[in-house]
């Protein structure tokens, strides 16, 4: 009987350890209770939470949430929003206490999270944020974020550890760029009014693992006025491979 029961016990702990990874979709959503007739402030936040791998999940997690956080906060208390439905209170508490102070002025708040598992292999799990807010102004602010993650570990990867050689991969890109956006190969990045720093190519801040390919993508202000609109470059797999250490 005693055998039995241990090896009982060793299947359950085996099996227990070795749950698969998998994201379940929680929308969080909050409105002013303010009056309003129309352009009612609103937040919605649509992220993918990580379940089953307690430590892998857990450390995915607080990275989403770190990322949404810092998009969507405007308190300015000490202590800060530590779930979805404290950050989404917060963001409305916010508007509040700004439409009491500047009645006629404050108005349309509005914040959108849609976040997607975007792409997933053994070696990497591609987050994607699509965030807009607005929050006063001429205009909202819209843009993605992209968050790499080692599925094994939950650790987030940077994007200039995606490569075997960045300055390689670098050269490749602004090549294409240029082909792309009709910059000659000679003139300076930003002859054609382009925004790039110091007047030198950069690779993006989010570079997205998709299923059809490899996508750079430059966020409005950041190789571009806002006019101009987000920058983008799609490789296939099959032209990037030999420069990726995860695929």
């Amino acid at each position: 009987m005693k055998p039995y029961t241990y090896l009982v016990s060793l299947f359950l702990i085996f099996t227990s350890c070795n749950k698969e990874l998998s994201f379940e979709k929680i929308t969080f959503e909050k409105k002013s209770i303010l009056p309003c007739k129309t352009d009612c402030p609103i937040i919605t936040i649509d992220i993918p939470i990580a379940k089953n791998a307690p430590v892998v999940a857990d450390s995915i997690n607080k990275k989403i949430f770190s990322v949404v956080k810092e998009i969507v906060y405007f308190g300015e208390k000490p202590v800060k929003p530590n779930d979805y439905n404290a950050l989404t209170n917060s963001f409305i508490e916010s508007y509040e206490e700004m439409h009491e102070k500047f009645p006629n002025e404050t108005f349309g708040w509005e914040g959108k999270i849609k976040g997607n598992v975007e792409f997933e292999s053994s070696q990497i799990i591609n987050i994607k944020i699509d965030h807009y807010t607005f929050t006063g102004g001429a205009h909202g602010y819209q843009g993605y974020r992209s968050l790499l993650f080692d599925p094994k570990t939950g650790k987030i990867i940077f994007s200039d550890q995606i490569f075997k050689n960045e300055k390689e991969f670098k050269a490749f890109a602004e090549k294409t760029f240029r082909e792309k956006y009709k910059i000659p190969s000679k003139a300076n990045i930003n002859a054609t009014g382009l925004m790039f720093e110091n007047d030198k190519f950069q690779l993006p801040q989010n570079i997205f693992y998709t299923e059809e390919g490899l996508l750079l993508y430059y966020n409005s202000y950041e190789a571009a006025s806002y006019a101009d609109g987000p920058k983008e470059l799609l490789f296939p797999y099959d032209e990037v491979n030999q420069y990726l250490l995860y695929q």
